[in-house]
Parts: C-alpha cells; structure tokens; sequence
C-alpha cells in the first residue's frame, strides 16, 4: 500500500480534482498542501457539480478525513464563504471531517489589495503575470519575510494586535510608495476577530494527525494545486505562482516525512492549455485552438478566464517527469482529440538554430524556442464515455501508447470524461 502524491505535469487545470475524487474513494485522508484559493477543481459526482477553490477535494466523500496543510496559503473569509457554499448543495462539513494546521499562514485584505496594485502597475509597463489577484503572492512574501499572521494566532488576542501591526509596518510602506493610502490596525484587527470563531474549531496539528493516520495504516492522498510549469523554482519563471507546485512539496507542506510518499500520480492533459501570461511553444492561436478550447470547455474554474490552447508538448511532461518522479500519469480530456483528422505532438524544441529536448530555464529562451513536431493520425470514432481499452478506437490507443515512449512514463489512469466513472484504471497508485 502506498501514500499517493498528485500532481499537475502542465501549467495546472489537467483535471486533477476528478482525479482526487476518483482517487479518494481508495483513501481515507485527503491533504491540500500548498497554493490558496486561486487553484480551482471542479467535480461532477452523480450528475452534480462541485467547484472547489480551497478545501481539498476529497470533501464530498462522506467519511473522508481533509485536510488543509501548512503549505498552504488561507483566505478565512474565502473559506467561509465556500463552506458556506457546499452546505447549501448539500455537503456536511465539520470539525470531525476537515482540519486546518495550526501554522498555516492567512491571507488578507492588505494582500489582495497588493497583488491588485502591482498587476495594475504591471499592465502599464507591459510586465504583467497574470494572476488571480487573490493575494496568493503577497501572503508568501509575508510568510517567507517572518511577518504572516498564521491561524494559531487568532486564538491569541494578546499577541494578534504585535503581529498585526508588525504585518502593517511593512504592508504600509509598500502602500505609501504606490501611491495607495495606509490601513489601519483597526480594520486589520475587525477583520480577523469577525471570523476567528468559525476558523478556530478546525484547527489542529495536523503533522500530528498525519503522523497517527500514517502509522494506524491509513491510505493518505496528498493533492496537489496549479501545475509543474507553474513551481516557483522549476516553472515558467517570473509567470509561475507562488509556492513549490512539485510533488516534494507535499512532506514540508503538510507535515510529513518525504518517506511517507510512495507514488507519485502525475495528471496530465492530452493536449496543452495555459492561462494567464508567460511561454507556451505549442500554443493555437487559430482554429485548432479555438477547436480545443471549445471542446474541452476551457475556462477558469476560478476567474472565468479562456485559457490558451495547444498540442501536447511531450517535452515538457518529460521534464515533469523527471523533476516530480512521477511513477505514472492519469491522461485526461482523450475525448476532446476525437474527430480530428490528425494531432501533433512536439517532440523536441529549435533554439537559435539548435535542436534540445527541453525547457531551458532563460525567460528570453523560453520565448525562442520552436516546437518541432510529430504528426499522428486521428480517430473518427469516440473515446467519450470509455472505460475499458476495448472501447477505444485503434488510433487513440496508439496515441496513448504513443505518449507513454515520448514522455517516459506509464499511464497509470486513462480519463475520457467529466464523469467520475468515465475512467479506464490500468494501475491503482494505493496499490503500487
């Protein structure tokens, strides 16, 4: 039996939540441990649809333990208002079912209203990110500059009111120089006591629970937000988020120890999509994109925005491979390929006249190299619905198989649907 750490192998929205869900039916804790609310999973479970930005998605499973982990960043009124939400269609949610760590950082108005300030400064200089404008970034700055105001500290009253306005000191000076008025300690100090008491009762330490669950023999899954190409050390750097998206991350970013992890599940698209700015060699900006995007309904779970949309890039998903260990992939949206007379692959890249077989790390690179690729026959039959090989057309199962020697790793789940069932397993990660 094997703990199971999942992962996007692409610039994140390969269908991970479906994958969680599916995957969580096996497992009985369900861990987030890392990125905020901007990181959107949407589950349809009997014909109903569930779009989660912050709680782990393993949520809508009765009986399931979830847990939000330290690595991740925590709006307190966006999580109010999606437990709000959940409950309305349906979804019990409680102390004894989801468990906040203690040191989990907050995100506040102060850094919502930061990442506003420099996307808007950065639009006029041409220098735009892209992001979701949530304060996903500034509450890491903070975290990372020893200055966060963590969930532990709203039971604290005494020390709140040092820790707010030491957060202040800097968010202030930050404020003055853009131009933008102050905040007050008041507002900051209403804002976190109007909401401490429906935060407090799932606090906990969670390494310790992990450590209990771990060694009682429970199967725990750790899941996963964005994707690879967005990790801020091995992604599209500066157009990356603001955490570690690789599998790694799921030992410091809930507790664990990195031996605890025994498969790492890496889910991926079998095309490529991309939103907000930054590289993407295999982009269709013409009808072979619009074709992709409509199909595949390619639109932020979060913002709404249309993502890009491209050819699979089999040398990026190598690189993830390799960066994440991935064990084995779970292809998804197979579907969205049916119909079309032939699919490319890109296979390797040409920089400045020279071939390579990966991403170099130069934003200035990124930006020049040229996709070279393989060109497939496509497949008038349907894979929508499949769940077993049998049912697939001849050319999709070669173009899996196909997949599988480009980016050197097996395909471990096959996904040919929004539907939780429409999933063709070929190996279960819990039992690897």
């Amino acid at each position: 039996m094997a703990n199971v750490v999942v992962i996007g192998s692409q610039w994140g929205d390969e269908g991970k939540g479906k994958i969680v869900d599916w995957l969580s039916e096996r497992a009985d804790v369900v861990v987030r441990f890392q990125g905020g609310h901007n990181a959107g999973h949407t589950l349809v479970v009997d014909g109903k649809v569930y779009k989660l930005s912050l709680l782990p998605s393993g949520i809508v499973r009765e009986g399931k333990l979830s847990i939000i982990g330290n690595g991740v960043v925590f709006d307190p009124h966006a999580f109010v208002a999606e437990v709000g939400k959940l409950r309305a269609a349906g979804v019990a949610i409680t102390p004894d079912c989801l468990k906040i760590a203690e040191n989990t950082a907050l995100i506040l108005s102060v850094h919502r209203e930061l990442d506003g300030f420099r996307e808007d400064a950065a639009s006029n200089s041409g220098t735009k990110i892209g992001t979701t404008r949530r304060g996903i970034g500034p509450a890491y700055e903070d975290k990372v500059g020893r200055r966060a105001v963590r969930v532990m500290d709203l039971a604290d009253l005494e020390t709140l009111p040092i820790k707010v306005d030491r957060l202040l000191t800097h968010h202030n000076a930050v404020r003055r120089g853009l131009g933008h008025p102050e905040v007050a300690h008041e507002t900051i100090m209403d804002e976190l006591t109007s909401v401490a008491g429906e935060i407090l009762p799932y606090m906990d330490r969670v390494w310790k629970i992990l450590d209990d669950k771990r060694r009682g023999g429970a199967r725990i899954l750790f899941e996963g937000a964005q994707g690879t190409l967005l990790d801020i050390d091995h992604g599209t750097y500066p157009f990356v988020t603001s955490s570690n998206t690789v599998a790694g991350q799921a030992a410091p970013g809930s507790g664990i120890g990195p031996k605890a992890i025994g498969y790492v599940l890496g889910i991926t698209k079998a095309y490529t999509t991309r939103v907000g700015e930054g590289p993407f060699p295999t982009e269709q900006d013409n009808e072979v994109g619009e074709f992709l995007g409509t199909r595949g309904h390619e639109f932020g779970t979060v913002t709404g925005r249309k993502r890009r949309c491209g050819w699979f890039d089999a040398v990026l998903v190598r690189q993830a491979v390799a960066v994440n260990g991935i064990d084995g992939i779970a292809l998804t949206k197979l579907d969205v390929l049916d119909g079309l007379d032939e699919i490319k692959v890109c296979t390797g890249y040409r920089l400045d006249g020279e071939i390579i077989d990966y991403l170099p790390a130069s934003q200035g690179a990124q930006a020049r190299v040229e996709p070279i690729y393989e060109t497939l026959e496509g497949w008038k039959g349907t894979t929508k619905g499949a769940r077993s090989w049998a049912q697939l057309p001849a050319q999709a199962v070669k173009y899996v198989r196909h997949v599988e020697e480009l980016i050197g790793a097996p395909v471990a789940l096959l996904s040919t649907s929004p539907e939780r069932e429409d999933t063709i397993l070929v190996t279960d990660p819990f039992q690897d």
